[in-house]
Order: C-alpha cells, then sequence, then structure tokens
C-alpha cells in the first residue's frame, strides 16, 4: 500500500521514484538517464506527479465522475493553499486499486511517495513544477467532464485535439522551460517559451497518431477526431476495426503531418535550451528525434497503426540515436533530423 510522509523523504522514497520512471516509461527513462542533478531528479518527481493523473484519466474500470473526482483531489494535494493532503487523495483512490496492480497502478498506490519527495525539492523547482503538473491534472478532469455521457474520450475536431495535447503534454516544454529559465539568458527564454508548445505537440501529437487503434480497445478513447473521420465516411466506432484501414489511412497521414508541422518550432526551442542545473541536450533531443523516426515509419506504414496497433522505430535505431550523445559529444540536430527522417540512423 502506498505511504504517507509529512517530512523529508527517505532516500529509498527518491530511488523508489527513479525505479518506477524506469519501469513505466521507456521514453522518459532514457531522459533521466541523460540528465544530471538536480534536473535528474526534477524531471523524474515531475513525470511521476504526471503520470498519477495519466493512469486515472485512462482507467475504463473508474465511471467518469468517480475520475474527474479523483483528478481534481489530486490536484488539490499539489496546492499548498488547499486543504488537501495526500492521505485524503490516498483513500479516495484505494478503493479503485485494480487487485493486481500494474507498474502504472504501483505509481497511483504510491502518489503520497511521489508527493513527499516534490515537497522537499528546492523552491524554484517547485513552483516550476507544480503549475504545469496542476494544469495538466485540471485539463484531464476537464475532458473527463466533458465525455462522461461517451464513457470514454471521442475528440470532435483538430483543434480540440490540439486542446487536449496542450493539457495531456504541455506539461513537458512549459516545466522544462521554467526548471532553466532562470539561468538562461533572455534570448534563450523567449525562444523557448515561443515554442515549448511545439515540442510538447510534436511529442502527442505522434502518439495518438501510432497509437490510435490501441487507445480504442485499451482505454476507450478515440482521439483521432471526429471532422476528419467523416471525410472518410467513418465515425469514432469505426476506429480499430481492420475493415476500415483504406479509410482511416488518410486521417492518421492527416495528424501525422499536424505533428510533423511542429518539427521546426522544436527544434528551436532545443537548440534555445541551456545545458544548466543538470540539464542536458540529449536529454530532449533524444526523444526528438525518436518522434522524427516514428513520423518516418508512420509516413511509410500508416496502415500499420490499424493492422498491427501500433508503429514503433526499432530498438536498434534508438540504440543508434543514444549513441550519438555519448561523451561530450553535441551532434547537429538539424543534421541529425534530416538523416533519420530519410532512413534510420541504424542503416547509414
Amino acid at each position: 500500500m502506498s505511504q504517507n510522509h509529512t517530512g523529508r523523504p527517505s532516500q529509498e522514497d527518491i530511488e523508489w521514484c527513479y525505479d518506477a520512471v524506469h519501469r513505466v516509461s521507456r521514453t522518459f527513462s532514457l531522459t533521466i538517464s541523460e540528465l544530471d542533478e538536480p534536473m535528474a531528479r526534477d524531471i523524474c518527481v515531475g513525470y511521476l506527479l504526471c503520470r498519477v493523473a495519466d493512469t486515472i484519466e485512462d482507467a475504463g474500470h473508474i465511471p467518469p465522475a468517480a475520475q474527474s473526482e479523483l483528478l481534481r483531489l489530486y490536484s488539490q494535494t499539489l496546492d499548498p493553499d488547499a486543504d488537501a493532503s495526500v492521505r485524503t487523495f490516498d483513500d479516495a483512490v484505494n478503493e479503485w486499486l485494480p487487485a493486481t496492480l500494474t507498474d502504472d497502478w504501483e505509481v497511483v498506490d504510491n502518489a503520497a511517495r511521489a508527493v513527499g519527495v516534490f515537497r522537499s525539492l528546492d523552491n524554484h523547482a517547485l513552483e516550476s513544477i507544480r503549475g504545469p503538473v496542476r494544469e495538466l491534472v485540471d485539463g484531464m478532469a476537464m475532458f473527463v467532464d466533458r465525455y462522461a455521457d461517451e464513457g470514454g474520450l471521442r475528440i470532435k475536431t483538430l483543434d480540440e485535439l490540439e486542446e487536449y495535447c496542450w493539457y495531456a503534454a504541455g506539461t513537458v516544454g512549459t516545466l522544462v522551460t521554467a526548471l532553466v529559465s532562470h539561468e538562461a539568458t533572455p534570448e534563450q527564454t523567449e525562444q523557448m517559451e515561443e515554442n515549448a508548445r511545439a515540442f510538447a505537440l510534436l511529442l502527442q501529437l505522434v502518439n495518438v497518431a501510432k497509437d490510435a487503434a490501441t487507445d480504442m480497445e485499451e482505454e476507450n478513447n478515440v482521439y483521432l477526431p471526429l471532422e476528419l473521420l467523416d471525410e472518410e465516411g467513418l465515425d469514432h466506432s469505426d476506429v480499430g476495426n481492420p475493415d476500415n484501414v483504406e479509410s482511416l489511412v488518410p486521417v492518421i497521414e492527416r495528424v501525422t503531418a499536424r505533428a510533423e508541422g511542429y518539427l521546426d518550432g522544436a527544434q528551436t526551442w532545443l537548440e534555445a535550451m541551456p545545458e544548466t542545473r543538470g540539464n542536458t541536450l540529449s536529454a530532449w533531443a533524444i526523444p526528438f528525434l525518436l518522434a522524427v523516426g516514428t513520423i518516418r515509419e508512420l509516413r511509410e506504414r500508416p496502415a500499420d497503426v490499424i493492422e498491427n496497433g501500433n508503429v514503433k522505430i526499432t530498438r536498434d535505431e534508438v540504440h543508434a540515436v543514444c549513441q550519438q550523445f555519448i561523451g561530450d559529444s553535441s551532434p547537429p540536430i538539424g543534421d541529425l533530423r534530416t538523416r533519420i527522417r530519410k532512413q534510420p540512423l541504424h542503416e547509414y
């Protein structure tokens, strides 16, 4: 069961946070492995706080009204001015824990540990993390309420999709920008603030495109916009049906193109980023370049999203991308982006 903390977290709690991220997210595991302290701990804890909310939002066994109530209660535990304790959230979520805990639900069950480590961070980190995470949690609650009668999210338009993607992933761009901006030049800060949205939407739109069928099957959420489906004579209920592959491919391609449109802004965000507070270019360049590779695969085989459940790049390519940043190497991001967009990096 989860543990509540009223004082400073133990080293065991901190180590648990790192271990939990490595178990629930391959992408963020790579990112955190590339960071130094204190940035590594800040991002690790910030990510886990978001993961708690994401797991609750995706839980098909929890009625929408209970989901939104849990999300709002959880948000209040992060508000220093609210009279809400993490124990209250623990008690409320306990009845919805599965009998057998997956790695994701173990994080929910141990939310108090993540919150305890979060509360131990320095004031700059606290303020940089709190706002973006609460925006994510509150945004998820809003979307759950919006589609409560549907039993799952049913995105209607491209604009609404981007609104959702902002709440689901905007935290990444704004949180990182806030953490490093106080040691950045005014020009760097301006560039990062202007392009943080592009970095976040790039990553999330790629996820929407590659996981469209899986999201419906496992979470009963359909993020492919109805306005695009309607143009192909489809509706939300048709997503994931192999008989509709030919009609779904143009929709996958449109969402992929939308993601690709954010590559320039995301690259600008990366190139403006200072390497301070333990931050490193590689930590964020790697997921950026993996997104480029996934876009390439989505362009080449969009039907696999429906026929095979998703589209992924190979472990060999992931390894090849990571190898570019070994030691003090700082390869030109633009050159790598161009090469990866043409073919898998390990095939050169």
